[in-house]
């Protein structure tokens, strides 16, 4: 793997054929550990300005990706390593499904392709995540719609209520529980 730092967490890789091998892998999982908000992504595409992006993400357990949606781009992961719950909500912070995802072999789904624009999550359930992220391009950072009712990264406390009330939330929509409000209740962002 060729790849130039972008920042801390966005590599982009050099050269007109890209690979990763295993010990590539290794070297993105060390980095996403030592950045703050525990992830990396290296980028396959040349450009921001690209028609096709293609990535390998490592997300870290504990990683808060704020609900967001992106209108008119399509968007599919496919689980390298690790487990996560992917959750997709409605305009008003519903859920609407939670998909239990994970590499090939632990017999969860191990790709999903969204081409609507609801608004959705992942929590990590394993030490570190690993996907391949395929989505259109070109990427402006003004099309990412983050959700209102979901506490913006930096702010430490109501991300930390959030996800707490995310988990509680999902558990009872896993379990079935059809008297649960599938609304993440009290938490809005300011």
């Amino acid at each position: 793997m060729r790849a130039q730092p972008l920042n801390p967490e966005v590599l982009v890789a050099i050269g007109p054929v890209v690979t990763v091998s295993r010990p590539d892998l290794e070297k993105l999982k060390e980095r996403a550990t030592e950045n703050p908000r525990q992830r990396v992504r290296l980028c396959a595409h040349q450009s921001a300005d690209d028609r096709l992006h293609e990535m390998l993400i490592v997300l870290g357990r504990g990683t808060y990706v704020r609900p967001h949606k992106h209108p008119n781009k399509t968007e599919s992961f496919h689980i390298v390593e690790g487990q996560a719950d992917l959750i997709l909500f409605d305009d008003d912070g519903i859920i609407g499904s939670v998909l239990a995802m994970g590499e090939y072999d632990s017999g969860r789904t191990f790709f999903y392709r969204l081409c609507a624009p609801y608004y959705h999550t992942v929590i990590v359930r394993s030490d570190a995540l690993v996907l391949h992220e395929t989505t259109n391009g070109p990427f402006v950072r003004a099309d990412t719609i983050f959700a209102p009712w979901a506490p913006d990264e930096a702010d430490a406390d109501s991300r930390s209520r959030y996800v707490a009330a995310l988990e509680q939330c999902v558990a009872r929509f896993v379990s079935g529980d059809e008297g649960t409000d599938r609304r993440v209740k009290g938490l809005r962002s300011t």
